[in-house]
């Protein structure tokens, strides 16, 4: 394999498709969100994107199978509404510069292949909070931030960088003539955060107009807020220890007159 491509796995007919990027990344928030959009609208798989710029190993299953990693498209018919969904996440990102603009180029090609004119991708944003994350909105144009304002999101900070395939959509979406909003849910970034891609679902569903039951997330928030409120302890117990060692080390520092 030597560059980036896509198998497609049937065709679909769609209506004014609207593409969704949620990539592993900070706090895997737009991994969750997506994935969590799939399994609720019973989204049907579509097409893979396979990449020699993905990590080089390969998954194995509990059958003991093997597969490489790869990204996959689903899609969702709005029955309701003006808009069918086209959804992207995948196993990973790519590990090169080179491969990050690689595989967005390729992305944006399927969407412009189903004649996609939005493109809305879901990252984190590393930031300390305790409260209800945030979520953080670029985009394009100023009429589709206005939207994701309208949705409770708020305004990226001028120059804060948007990493990864998140950021270079929004930034290559233009040449193709599509337009593009990047929102970013609030999170500490270093263990998968259910709660900061709740919070992304809720401004995104906004912005979509479509229903969906984010209850689900719930029991994950909890399990996450107890697996943070543990590792905060034992940081403690760490700090504790190292000033106990500290005082220990202290006294018995010797004065030579």
């Amino acid at each position: 394999m030597k560059e980036t491509f896509i198998k497609e796995l049937v065709k679909a007919e769609l209506k004014n498709p609207i593409m969704i990027e949620g990539l592993p990344g900070l706090g895997l928030v737009g991994k969750i969100a997506t994935r969590y959009l799939i399994k609720q609208l019973k989204a049907q798989k579509f097409a893979y994107l396979y990449s020699p710029h993905f990590p080089y190993f390969v998954l194995v299953s509990k059958k003991g199978s093997v597969r490489l990693l790869r990204g996959a498209f689903y899609f969702w018919k709005n029955e309701k509404g003006e808009n069918d969904l086209i959804l992207f996440t995948g196993d990973s990102q790519a590990q090169t510069i080179e491969g990050q603009y690689e595989i967005s180029s390729r992305i944006l090609d399927f969407a412009q292949h189903y004649n996609v004119k939005l493109v809305i991708t879901i990252g984190g944003y590393r930031v300390e909070t305790k409260d209800k994350p945030k979520v953080v909105a670029a985009a394009t144009n100023q009429n589709l931030l206005d939207r994701a304002l309208r949705a409770e999101a708020m305004i990226s900070p001028m120059g804060s960088p948007i990493v990864g395939t998140a950021g270079l959509i929004l930034g290559l979406a233009p040449f193709r003539k599509i337009d593009a909003l990047c929102l970013l849910g609030e999170t500490r970034g270093y263990l998968p955060d259910p709660k900061a891609a709740k919070s992304v679902l809720e401004v995104l569903l906004k912005i979509l107009g479509v229903n969906v039951d984010l209850s689900g997330l719930d029991e994950e928030i909890a399990k996450a807020d107890s697996m943070v409120a543990r590792l905060q302890k034992i940081e403690e117990r760490r700090a504790l220890q190292a000033e106990e060692i500290r005082r220990e080390e202290d006294k018995k520092i010797t004065y030579i007159s």
